[in-house]
């Protein structure tokens, strides 16, 4: 699959250079979306004509937006420097167990509200790529973005991004991601990679549209099971170098800093493999706009579109030790007698096809149109033993309308399914945003509501069942999401509400069992965003959460959860913008999740309670043109003096997870025009 793909890339990268075509030189060429880029509607714009090339004096400039799969709004790169997070793995949000790569979660509540079949599997989808978050580009010139960031312990993430228009009309976009961590912990190695290749191309009529993505996605996750014991982190200094502690699983093997090394020889190893293949043909009035006496730009509006959505996504799903701990497998487990290799694998295939109809009411506002759709899934699994096949049958419809004054931004879509294995799942989303008033800001409010069968790891045929020992009987999840945010960008402040009321809740409750809450329980969650201007560069940044779940909830929630960030910040010298400071994340003491490694699920725990320092960093970021470049030096909470001085007092993740001590990170992103 990866060389397939980087076959492709190779060849139309070679077609590209020599086919590119000077219209794309022009600001907002070929541009599928608006009249200028950035535009609103989902063909309102259109590309120049042969007849109009000549030099505009931008020929050495670029403009770069991209659009996602399921939305015509575009968007540009974001430039900003201020908020790593923004370039980084996880989301603030997320807490990950002590090595980058390593299964994460949020510490918000954010169960599955998606009906349909489910794998289960969701402890590494922050490393995963999201097919719907692919960005469909469209450039003037072909660009090229490089980020290289090195850790500790020789950690390194690279990145690269190509893209170009091979014509005004047809665009490509290549994207490769590498995560290489040894871990400051033993049996902690992480290995990841990304390959995405997506391309999209419209007729020069306009009527006819056709989008593709195909994507591999390797989760290479060594697991340890924790460590033996949390004294550990205390006895120094035969323990100051934490790679020496003992863990649950995975043996003494010896550390390894090799960037081509992606040897797993005790975890998790997932491969997500996705194709996917989008066509319309819309039906509509062709229009015209005359800039001046040589320039014009022909437009298309369409009135209906016959879409057309084929989806084939592969799944493997593996636990596998070479090198079995009889002694941890029987203290989590309760397993013995286990052979020197041991392994459990689960492999899926879906087939998803799916047929829609588009209205578009307004015909000059692409943004308010009606869907109706049908599909029709076909689910192959491969148990070693067994190899079932199901199917799914089911409708969605969809009303969204973005008004021209941006007054109003609404949004109605359901899904149900009405035959298969999942019949009678279903979803119902609906969203209204409000302009209040220049002054006043904006009110949206939401509602949210899903029905959905268990996931098929609790099903008896799955392998990873077969640790599972509790209740084989669940009935459907039933989740119901009532939110409100109210946004003020003139003072920078957003406050927001969400309030959770769950039925039927599935949740692990240790590291072999899951479980169903029968008793109807809610969460609060309440948000709060909002900057301080305390100097003429000087700024205080404040995101802060409240948590509050029903007495007896099978939910263990911090009911703080808060990062703030003190920078100096500003743009000196035309082209240096400069974002230092510091980074604060904190939670109140709470009994965080354990962890196990061969079901891949994090599981509640009511015995440990986490009461960690807040994690600070230090960190230095700033963008010179297209060259961005940060250094962060993380954890520096961790440092103590007593009998041994350094940064030996680390938190923890879970129980038996402790965090990284003092962890330098340095990184570049350099974006440049072929």
């Amino acid at each position: 699959m990866t060389r397939l793909l980087l076959l492709l890339f190779l060849f139309i990268s070679s077609y590209a250079v020599q086919a590119q075509n000077p219209l794309q030189r022009l600001p907002g060429a070929g541009l599928l979306g608006g009249n200028r880029i950035g535009g609103g509607g989902g063909g309102g714009g259109g590309p120049f004509k042969d007849s109009l090339l000549h030099r505009t004096g931008l020929e050495d400039s670029i403009t770069v937006a991209f659009r996602y799969l399921d939305t015509a709004r575009f968007y540009f790169l974001d430039s900003t420097v201020n908020d790593f997070s923004k370039k980084w793995h996880l989301p603030w949000t997320h807490i990950f167990l002590g090595n980058t790569g390593s299964a994460s979660r949020s510490l918000l509540f954010s169960p599955n509200m998606k009906p349909g079949w489910d794998h289960g599997f969701h402890a590494y989808d922050a490393y995963i790529p999201k097919i719907e978050e692919t960005k469909f580009y469209n450039t003037t010139r072909p660009y090229t973005q490089l980020d290289y960031i090195l850790g500790a312990k020789v950690e390194q993430n690279i990145g690269v991004l190509h893209t170009q228009n091979i014509r005004y009309n047809w665009n490509f976009a290549f994207n490769f991601k590498l995560i290489n961590a040894p871990g400051i912990f033993r049996n902690t190695k992480n290995n990841h990679t990304n390959l995405n290749f997506n391309t999209w191309y419209t007729t020069p009529n306009r009527r006819y549209t056709v989008y593709f993505i195909a994507a591999n996605n390797k989760i290479g996750a060594t697991e340890n099971g924790g460590i033996k014991s949390t004294k550990f982190l205390d006895s120094l200094p035969f323990f100051a170098e934490r790679f020496s502690i003992p863990t649950n699983i995975g043996g003494a093997e010896a550390i390894q800093n090799s960037l081509l090394s992606n040897t797993i020889t005790t975890g998790n190893r997932y491969t997500v493999t996705n194709f996917l293949i989008r066509h319309h043909y819309d039906i509509g009035k062709k229009d015209s706009l005359v800039v001046n006496d040589t320039t014009t730009v022909y437009l298309y509006y369409p009135r209906f579109r016959f879409q057309h959505t084929v989806q084939l996504n592969r799944y493997k799903f593996e636990f596998a030790d070479s090198k079995v701990d009889t002694a941890g497998y029987n203290l989590l487990y309760g397993l013995s007698n286990l052979p020197s290799t041991f392994g459990i694998k689960d492999y899926w295939q879906t087939f998803t096809n799916e047929a829609a109809i588009y209205s578009f009411p307004d015909i000059k506002n692409q943004q308010q149109f009606i869907k109706a759709a049908a599909g029709y899934q076909q689910l192959d699994a491969d148990f070693g033993t067994a190899e079932p096949s199901f199917s799914n049958l089911f409708l969605n419809g969809e009303y969204r309308n973005k008004t021209k004054n941006k007054k109003w931004d609404m949004e109605l879509a359901g899904t149900l399914y009405i035959g298969g294995f999942n019949a009678g799942d279903y979803n119902v989303h609906a969203s209204l945003k409000r302009l209040i008033g220049q002054k006043l800001g904006y009110l949206t409010l939401g509602f949210d509501n899903v029905n959905r069968k268990p996931s098929f790891i609790h099903d008896d045929l799955s392998n990873f069942k077969k640790l599972n020992l509790g209740n084989t009987s669940f009935g459907n999840e039933n989740i119901t999401v009532a939110s409100a945010m109210y946004e003020l960008p003139q003072q920078k402040l957003k406050l927001g509400a969400k309030y959770f009321l769950a039925a039927n809740y599935i949740y692990f409750k240790n590291y072999s069992q899951a479980d169903q809450e029968a008793t109807l329980f809610n969460v609060l969650q309440l948000q709060l965003e909002k900057q301080f201007r305390i100097g003429r560069h000087w700024n205080w940044y404040i995101e802060a959460y409240a948590q509050q779940s029903t007495a007896g909830a099978p939910v263990n929630l911090p009911l703080l959860f808060t990062r703030n960030r003190f920078a100096f910040e500003g743009k000196f010298f035309k082209t240096l913008n400069l974002s230092t400071g510091v980074e604060l994340r904190y939670h109140t003491p709470y009994k965080a999740d354990g962890f196990s490694p061969i079901l891949g699920q994090f599981f509640l725990q009511n015995d440990t309670t986490i009461n960690n320092l807040p994690d600070i960093a230090a960190y230095l970021q700033f963008r010179i043109r297209s060259l961005s470049v940060f250094l962060r030096a993380e954890n520096l909470n961790t440092f103590q003096i007593g009998a041994s001085n350094g940064f030996l007092n680390n938190n923890l993740a879970g129980p038996l997870n402790p965090t990284p001590g003092f962890f330098v990170r340095f990184g570049v992103y350099w974006g440049f025009v072929n």
